[in-house]
């Protein structure tokens, strides 16, 4: 049995293919999966899980160079505190309209589902390496 944080197979296998650009999308219960993109739905009912609960997950098995986030998201302070790490939030966000991050999600390499329904609760993480 695997013995980290992230149990989640197929998340996992998504993880272990991605290469230094690659993008993974965390995203609330609401946010739009494009047609050819891999979905790994962990969603369970309202809140279950917290996209904050994923995202600690991932990111202990991830190497994040950098993350976009919709201009909506930061302009909410009652969204960030509650689930994206400060760090990324200060100096790895790239900022785009709502609109352009649900058009680059059309290039990501899969969006996992959460049960989070807090408006604009979605992130995309892109892929650094480890040397």
């Amino acid at each position: 049995m695997k013995k980290a944080l992230l149990l989640n197979a197929p998340l996992t296998a998504v993880i272990a293919r991605m290469g230094h650009g690659d993008r993974l999308v965390i995203g609330d219960a609401g946010l739009p999966i494009p047609a050819g993109v891999e979905r790994i739905d962990l969603a369970v009912s309202a809140g279950i899980p917290a996209i904050a609960d994923v995202l600690k997950a991932v990111a202990a098995e991830m190497q994040v160079e950098r993350v976009v986030l919709a201009q909506e998201t930061l302009d909410r302070s009652d969204v960030i505190p509650g689930w994206l790490p400060a760090e990324w939030a200060q100096s790895l966000a790239e900022p785009v309209s709502h609109e352009e991050f649900k058009r680059q999600c059309a290039t990501a390499r899969a969006v996992v589902r959460t049960g989070e329904c807090t408006p604009y609760a979605n992130v995309m993480l892109i892929a650094g390496v480890t040397f």
